[in-house]
């Protein structure tokens, strides 16, 4: 077996992480998929005549709306007329405005850039051509209150669901249905509007109407599930958010609309960038330095520190055995896992996926376990990278994982991923290096 040194395997685990980050950054997925050539606009295989538009504008919001925006304006240049996005990361544009929000807590300056974005959506007309981005974040990021709503019923809502430890598409479910933009209700503000979206999607299943709380494609959910889900996680809620909720369930107010919605009949969808873009760099990375690749899934859910010993696991079988895949290897994985909150400690789901993973990790393994945004959870590390000696006080860090405070040991132990924000947003990304010692 080939002998790997600890300060190899992090070194590689790293070089993966950037890899993959990099190809999902929307300066390379957006040249890669869209072209102008004359009037001719080419979205993969869609193709438009910008003859036949009166304008082509660009509206959106994520993590990384900001750069698609950039990348589009490179492509199209004065073909482009102008638009709004809304962001935490910007980018210099010249002819999209870049507005600020905040994730993964709406603000209000969130909900007024959003304001300014629907005023746009609903000035779009038959003749108009618009490019709509979504990427990851945008469900915080584009904040429209629905009805008697305020910001803050939205901001406490959020938190509640974010420590319940929901999956995503259970928690965009009841954002869905607090909102007039989420749950394809952005389409209606734009028909008759021809759109053309542009998604880079940060859900595990790329499920379009999850990422982003699908603002513009039809909305399966009801306000059933989002009042289902509330109940199911214990989630307790401002009094309008129940009542607005109820509104719904009784049928007082519209649902979201479904697939038979006069409203999609000139919307197209176009994903560009998924978890997989990042895995498969990754993989390319591992295999050019000699290490046999093998990708686990990118779909991998639930409670962080859960999943994080499967990864355990697959270190130990492949160093015991040579199954599922000879060392040395690089074992990748992909999604999105989740964090149930019970303390109140500085700390992200990767974060808790490295330390649980730290734990038992068998020498001869290094694990490197990274949001793509950049920011894991509320934190300004985008992971961590962790191996059999990274946990010194076993006692301190099983009380940590109990306080969601992974972030203060991790950081002691200089093993955080710090590369702040990456400019784009495709969900998290784990690479196991095994080699042996």
């Amino acid at each position: 077996m080939t002998t790997t040194s600890p300060n190899a395997r992090r070194r590689l685990a790293r070089e993966c992480v950037t890899a993959g980050i990099e190809a999902a950054h929307p300066e390379r997925v957006v040249h890669d998929a869209v072209t102008l050539d004359g009037d001719t606009l080419r979205i993969r295989e869609t193709t438009f005549d910008l003859a036949t538009y009166d304008s082509v504008t660009l509206l959106g919001g994520g993590n990384a709306a900001s750069q698609v925006a950039a990348a589009v304006e490179d492509v199209l240049g004065e073909r482009l007329d102008g638009g709004i996005v809304v962001t935490d990361d910007p980018a210099e544009t010249d002819r999209v405005e870049v507005l600020r929000g905040d994730h993964p807590v709406p603000s209000e300056r969130g909900v007024e850039a959003t304001r300014r974005l629907l005023d746009a959506a609903d000035a779009a007309g038959e003749d108009d051509l618009v490019l709509a981005v979504v990427t990851g974040g945008a469900s915080a990021l584009l904040t429209a209150p629905a009805g008697e709503l305020s910001l803050d019923d939205l901001q406490a809502t959020t938190d509640g669901l974010l420590a319940s430890g929901a999956p995503i598409g259970e928690t965009n479910a009841v954002r869905k249905h607090l909102s007039d933009l989420k749950g394809g209700r952005l389409a209606r503000r734009l028909a008759p509007a021809r759109v053309a979206t542009l998604v880079f999607s940060d859900v595990a299943g790329d499920d379009l109407s999850v990422v982003g709380s699908g603002p513009v494609v039809p909305d399966p959910s009801s306000y059933d599930d989002a009042r289902s889900v509330l109940d199911d996680y214990g989630v307790e809620v401002p009094n309008a958010v129940h009542d607005h909720l109820e509104r719904g369930v009784d049928g007082t107010d519209d649902d979201t609309p479904g697939t038979d919605d006069a409203a999609f009949d000139r919307v197209g969808t176009h994903l560009l960038a998924t978890n997989r873009t990042a895995v498969d760099a990754a993989r390319d990375v591992a295999a050019d330095a000699g290490y046999e690749p093998l990708v686990l899934s990118t779909t991998v859910v639930g409670e962080a520190r859960e999943a994080a010993k499967t990864h355990v696991a697959v270190a130990e079988e492949a160093l015991t055995t040579g199954d599922p895949v000879e060392p040395p290897c690089v074992v990748l994985s992909g999604g999105e896992c989740t964090v149930t909150v019970a303390g109140d400690g500085t700390g992200g789901p990767n974060l808790e996926f490295a330390l649980s993973a730290a734990f038992d990790l068998p020498p001869g393994a290094t694990l490197c376990a990274v949001d793509t945004d950049g920011r894991d959870g509320a934190t300004d590390a985008a992971g961590a990278v962790v191996d059999a000696e990274t946990v010194s006080d076993r006692r301190a860090a099983a009380r940590a994982l109990r306080e969601n405070d992974a972030y203060p040991v991790l950081e002691s132990r200089d093993a955080l991923v710090e590369t702040g924000a990456t400019g784009t947003n495709v969900n998290d990304l784990r690479v196991l290096v095994v080699g042996s010692e």
